[in-house]
């Protein structure tokens, strides 16, 4: 009996070995970055029809992303659902996917059973909702994050100033994807597809303005609107470098976990085999 034991328990040790060095892996890329979500209140009911269309929307939305940086689709039903994706401006049409397909996986768990969900990552954003949002501009407030504030430095400022001001500027043609760089400071910033010029325009002015402001002569800051965003950094230094500290902390403490479970897993095979060689011992003494 202990014999059958002993290999099903080292197998399962080895198996947890195998799936936490996975999950010592980095599993996203910078794109990836989780920036904000949410979900709707309402929800509908698991086997509706509703649910059909959120799977077929959703399914859609990875679909169209393999192709393209931005669309948008319409399911009509007894309740019409309304959907969206958009890729950062820079993104290959392959990174654009992957970053389109985690999202709508991420969605699937954090708005089980909603009516709608909204996910912004670094690279990509996905939304849908059974209430109209397609071209409807919306300069809500949804995410503001500064960095460590560093003083008053006229050149710094003068080099942000030049970049959010570029980034502001219009020329009158459609441009919702804009980067701009002075010195060591760089900026990115863009609006939503289903927007007009001039909504865009509208849009990302106010998200340079607010980030003027509430930013001041922070070294980097995140203005996200509901419809547009606007970002800055000088000399690399943005929000995600506390991601990068937390992943740190948590690989550290998986690499001691599969240290402690390959420990123990030696240990069990180590003893096994005494097992065995006792039992071989054991045996030949009855025999004589």
């Amino acid at each position: 009996m202990a014999s059958t034991q002993t290999p099903s328990l080292i197998l399962l040790l080895l198996l947890l070995l195998t799936t936490l060095s996975i999950l010592t892996t980095p599993s996203s890329s910078s794109t990836e970055t989780f920036v904000f979500g949410g979900c709707s209140q309402q929800k509908y009911t698991p086997g509706s029809a509703y649910e059909n269309s959120v799977n077929s929307m959703l399914t859609s939305l990875v679909n169209s992303a393999m192709f393209s940086s931005y669309n948008n689709f319409t399911i009509q039903g007894q309740q019409t659902l309304y959907g969206l994706f958009q890729c950062r401006g820079d993104l290959s049409t392959a990174d654009c996917g992957r970053c389109v397909a985690h999202a709508v996986s991420q969605l699937g768990t954090l708005c089980l059973d909603s009516c709608g969900g909204v996910l912004q990552l670094d690279g990509c954003f996905v939304k849908y909702d059974n209430i109209s949002f397609l071209g409807v501009e919306d300069k809500t407030v949804v995410v503001k994050k500064c960095g460590p504030l560093i003083g008053y430095d006229s050149d710094a400022s003068t080099r942000r100033d030049a970049v959010l001001g570029y980034l502001g500027s219009s020329d009158g043609s459609y441009k919702p994807y804009r980067v701009g760089g002075s010195g060591d400071v760089t900026g990115v910033a863009q609006c939503v597809g289903d927007l007009s010029a001039s909504e865009c325009q509208d849009c990302l002015s106010d998200a340079i303005g607010r980030l003027k402001t509430d930013c001041g002569a922070a070294k980097w800051g995140d203005m996200f609107l509901a419809k547009c965003y606007a970002r800055y950094s000088e000399g690399g230094d943005h929000s995600h470098d506390n991601d990068d500290d937390n992943d740190e902390e948590i690989e550290k403490t998986l690499a001691i976990l599969i240290g402690m479970i390959a420990g123990i897993a030696l240990l069990v095979i180590f003893l096994s085999s005494i097992r065995r060689l006792c039992d071989g011992k054991g045996k030949g003494i009855a025999t004589i």
